[in-house]
């Protein structure tokens, strides 16, 4: 505590503190740690940070993850998930690859012929080299967070070693103050058949491409052996080093170990790690079919289908039920090619050793005309609920409005939402923005990605824009601007290395999509 009391006359010692004791003075003037608690944008406010974003002086509030695996273990697939769902909640978040090497040229000759001769353990020359760019692409991450926009960066890279991770550790401490957490997420694989997939994936990136396969093949499991022979997974040693913190996913989520886990953004990465699985599935977005209030050009409201969209949600019942079955045709024959079931998607199997076919979920807001799309579908065969949280954007005053209406009552509200399209919020009782959207289906995302269901969302223009947002990794300008028209259909299918996506337009003529 600061008082008025000098120094040289301090209460507990008669004589004070004098220059020759041997003390620093620093210590006692040194300020309290600031507190890390949770920086939301769009739902936290303060005075160093209004829009609810982390400020540049609460460091200790950002994070470092680092990644920790072998090859082919699953760890890229896992950083861009990751960064997709923290940077779809407004989270600055950004990967730092190791492997692409430093924007200069190597000052070492490298064999690029045989790539897994660069990761040789017992090359001394190549280990330096790699130790360098690794350090550099730290660095470059910690110049990002401490003294850029980001709250997230993710270091991609094995970092096989403790004595890598230790080097790394204590970089950030020094370059932080101690005040930067790092969470270390370690992908481990002992799945064989989701192994030799990983594996032949990475035939298709930049390190093979244009190679005959079978020699591209033999060389990286030739890398995968180097880093074997030195590889230190995470355990007891590193658990008792101070603020060490770390999650351990197994066979790409199937089992999951978190320990010490410190700060709101690593526990929200810990829960959304969760909820991982690789089923074969599809994802449905659309908006609901015309409302009467659609007609009119109105905000919100509780209209009822019109006749034109009546006999939207009538094709689209059918439509499903059409490309459902394709879906199942295509698991079968795809089953048959096989010599057994890949264990790899963790989806159960008939007592014919066939996949089982996924379930088909419909889910709809509370609103008549989401509610009202859905109504010619079969329940017995479709599993349909009722979300608050698919509701439309809450327009506050302005609900029941056109935009034009709202332009002249209220000009600088019309021009505010103009300037800042998702930071604005409508006012009045309900009103919302596109940032409160996002965090109400929050829950939504993580339950699609967790499930292994097919799953059908009929929202509204605003949900659709940024349930698409997510699954299509769009940064926060083309939320507002992304096109969603009525009668229009997205599907999505999750893949190891993105979400192959496509778009349906549904022709009022044949009556068909």
């Amino acid at each position: 505590a600061l008082t008025d009391t000098p120094l040289t006359s301090t209460p507990n010692s008669p004589r004070g503190l004098q220059p020759n004791d041997g003390y620093s003075i620093a210590p006692f003037l040194e300020l309290p740690r600031r507190a890390t608690t949770l920086d939301v944008p769009g739902l936290t406010k303060s005075r160093v940070s209004p829009d609810g974003t982390i400020a540049a002086r609460d460091v200790g509030s950002k994070l470092v993850i680092v990644m920790v695996g072998l090859p082919a273990r699953g760890k890229s697939y896992i950083t861009k998930k990751l960064a997709r769902y923290m940077n779809w909640l407004q989270h600055e978040t950004k990967i730092f690859n190791a492997s692409m090497g430093p924007k200069s040229p190597p000052l070492v000759e490298l064999d690029t012929s045989h790539p897994a001769n660069f990761f040789a353990p017992d090359n001394p020359q190549t280990a330096a080299l790699r130790e360098s760019w690794a350090l550099q692409t730290l660095d470059e991450l910690l110049d990002w967070v401490l003294h850029g926009n980001g709250s997230i960066g993710i270091l991609d890279a094995t970092n096989s070693t403790v004595k890598r991770r230790r080097m790394v550790l204590n970089r950030v401490k020094d370059r932080s103050n101690g005040e930067l957490k790092v969470l270390f997420l370690e992908s481990v694989c002992d799945d064989k058949d989701l192994l030799e997939q990983n594996i032949r994936l990475k035939l298709s990136g930049p390190d093979y491409k244009g190679q005959d396969p079978d020699i591209a093949l033999a060389d990286f499991r030739m890398r995968v052996k180097n880093y074997e022979k030195t590889y230190e997974t995470i355990g007891d040693e590193e658990e008792n080093t101070e603020g060490f913190q770390y999650v351990k996913m197994i066979n790409v989520g199937r089992k999951v170990v978190a320990y010490n886990t410190q700060g709101f953004l690593a526990g929200q990465a810990v829960f959304f790690l969760l909820n991982f699985n690789l089923a074969e599935r599809q994802i449905w977005i659309t908006r609901h079919g015309e409302s009467e209030d659609n007609i009119l050009g109105k905000l919100g409201g509780d209209a009822s289908l019109s006749s034109k969209g009546v006999k939207y949600a009538r094709a689209l019942a059918r439509f499903m039920d059409y490309q459902r079955t394709e879906f199942r045709m295509r698991q079968l024959e795809r089953f048959s090619l096989q010599s057994t079931v890949s264990k790899i998607s963790s989806q159960p199997t008939t007592p014919k050793g066939e996949p089982v076919e996924p379930h088909f979920c419909v889910w709809t807001s509370m609103l008549k005309r989401s509610i009202e799309t859905a109504k010619w579908f079969d329940e017995d065969t479709y599993d349909i609920k009722q979300m608050r949280m698919l509701n439309e954007l809450g327009s506050g005053i302005c609900d029941g409005m056109t935009y034009e209406e709202i332009r002249q009552k209220f000009p600088k509200e019309y021009e505010a939402r103009v300037h800042d399209k998702i930071g604005y919020r409508y006012p009045g009782v309900g009103g919302e923005s596109y940032l409160d959207v996002i965090n109400r289906l929050r829950p939504v995302i993580v339950e699609v990605e967790r499930m292994q269901d097919h799953v059908l969302l009929i929202g509204h223009r605003v949900v659709a824009r940024v349930l698409l947002a997510y699954f299509m990794n769009l940064g926060r300008q083309a939320i507002g601007d992304l096109d969603v028209p009525l009668n229009t259909l997205w599907v999505l299918e999750p893949k190891p290395y993105g979400v192959y996506w496509a778009v349906y337009q549904y022709d009022e003529n044949k009556d068909w999509f």
